[in-house]
């Protein structure tokens, strides 16, 4: 089982660059507006990838450290896409204020209400643009963080024989 860890690690990562950039077309060439929660869930699918890439370095005690990275990055993820989600699901009288989009916030204002905006969203995130199969995009993306969530429990459970060592140091 741990023969596979490599490879599944490499998928994830690959399938996390593909999700990007789906994201950047949807943005580029469709023109859809991400809204703040949009941002910070491609900031979690970015250190998914970058966390899975790591994970095949090798060194043994590193690969830990990567699946708990990836795994944290996917809880965090799951929260945002499921903010995001609850958000699209509330009637309109109920949505937060809209306040100005996430670049003026990140331009203007101190680092930490700019997370703050970041991470608990606005009006603007209650906006549905783009559906395909019923689902609208936090709810893909929350399938997909379910699933890097899930491929991060066997990296860190299946990480391979430990390496022999003659001497203990």
């Amino acid at each position: 089982m741990s023969a596979h860890s490599s490879r599944i690690a490499l998928i994830t990562a690959l399938t996390c660059a593909v999700l990007l950039s789906v994201a950047f077309y949807l943005e580029f060439v469709s023109g859809l507006i991400p809204c703040a929660l949009c941002l910070a869930q491609r900031v979690m699918f970015g250190l998914i990838g970058i966390a899975c890439l790591l994970y095949l370095l090798p060194f043994y005690g590193s690969r830990l450290i990567f699946g708990l990275l990836s795994f944290g990055c996917s809880g965090l993820g799951i929260w945002l896409a499921s903010r995001q989600l609850w958000l699209q699901s509330l009637p309109e009288d109920q949505l937060p204020a809209c306040g100005p989009d996430i670049f003026f916030v990140l331009e203007r204002f101190p680092i930490s209400d700019s997370l703050k905006a970041m991470f608990f969203g606005s009006g603007h995130c209650a906006e549905v643009q783009w559906i395909f199969l019923n689902l609208s995009i936090p709810g893909w993306t929350l399938l997909f963080y379910v699933f890097t969530a899930s491929v991060s429990l066997w990296l860190i459970i299946f990480r391979g024989p430990r390496p022999f060592r003659l001497f203990k140091s």
